[in-house]
């Protein structure tokens, strides 16, 4: 006689394949692909001709806006969410509105005709740059390293590489990087392409992959830079107390993130003493997924001389900076890459 199974082992197999098959098309709707044959972008080759030099805040110059480039406040909170990863304080909290003044509906509409009229981003954007640091942390015990950011810009085009390395430089144990690539929009930064990989020593590297099919959401490498934009054209004040958000895809789900202007500091570092203003995540990220501090430099168009990357109270790197950034040469015409007309 034949033995028959119990109804709830049944249950129990059904429930697992359909969280299965619930988890992987949720994969597959953002994007993200986990090869390790799926390549790396190729880097774009950028010739860094000189060493930044320290420069006044936009608050101590006259800075003139370009007339070509002026652009309501991004729709933030019409950005398709999902709500199951986001933190519940994430959602209570309302957006801080954008510091813009009134403009007439008739200069919107020139303003709108003109920037039409042209797909390269404005003078408003960072040169090419290359920031090293110096990298210590904690890891199952103290960790050393080094650390390169590397914001690369071709007219409208741009790469930003966050490549890591704990142990000697010349034979590294844990090698990670992060890549981010899309495109200068008025709204910021529109990433286009993401990835990560991780090699351990001895190990062959992991790699993953996103694609982004929704505009106006950074990633855990654009989000750096789309900070140091909203702060360089004064789209968002730097005052303690006040926050920025934005939609922010991570590995582990997609959140509205939230840094708080924490405050300003004097960080000591190989350029001398930089007043630094100090913003921290409101939230912890879930899904294993990491957070960052990060301290940006005013009188470094806002780049970030110092961040703090952790997974827990444990596990953290800090990446101070190492050395005065380095910058490519203002863009000729003959450099902009050639697009195909309408």
């Amino acid at each position: 006689m034949r033995t028959l199974r119990p109804p709830w082992l049944l249950v129990l197999a059904v429930l697992a394949l359909h969280l299965l098959l619930g988890r992987e098309v949720q994969r597959i709707q953002n994007g993200w692909v986990q090869d390790a044959r799926e390549p790396m972008p190729a880097r774009m080759q950028v010739e860094f001709v000189r060493e930044m030099t320290l420069q006044l805040p936009a608050a101590e110059r006259s800075v003139v806006r370009p007339v070509a480039r002026p652009v309501a406040p991004p729709a933030r909170a019409a950005v398709p969410v999902a709500s199951a990863s986001l933190p519940e304080r994430a959602e209570q909290l309302p957006l801080d509105p954008q510091p813009f003044a009134e403009t007439p509906p008739a200069a919107e509409s020139a303003a709108a005709a003109s920037a039409a009229a042209s797909d390269e981003p404005g003078p408003e954007w960072p040169l090419s740059t290359r920031l090293s640091y110096v990298l210590t942390g904690n890891y199952r015990g103290p960790v050393s390293g080094q650390a390169q950011v590397e914001w690369l810009r071709r007219g409208s085009d741009y790469q930003v590489h966050l490549d890591v390395g704990v142990g000697p430089g010349f034979a590294p144990l844990i090698m990670r990087r992060l890549s981010s690539q899309g495109r200068l929009t008025p709204q910021g930064i529109s990433p286009r392409r993401y990835d990560e990989e991780t090699k351990l020593i001895f190990n062959e590297p992991r790699r993953v992959h996103l694609s982004f099919l929704d505009g106006g959401i950074q990633d855990a490498a654009s989000q750096f830079v789309q900070l140091t934009w909203l702060f360089l054209t004064g789209r968002e004040p730097l005052r303690p107390g006040h926050v920025v958000a934005f939609p922010l895809q991570l590995p582990g789900g997609r959140y509205v993130w939230q840094y708080e202007v924490v405050g300003e500091a004097q960080l000591d570092t190989p350029m001398g003493p930089l007043a630094a203003w100090h913003l921290k995540p409101r939230q912890v990220a879930g899904g294993g997924d990491l957070t960052a501090e990060v301290w940006l430099a005013p009188s470094l168009q806002y780049l970030p001389v110092k961040l703090l990357i952790r997974q827990n109270a444990d596990t953290y790197i800090d990446l101070m900076l190492k050395s005065a950034p380095l910058q490519a040469a203002p863009e000729s015409p003959n450099d902009m890459p050639r697009r195909p007309s309408p």
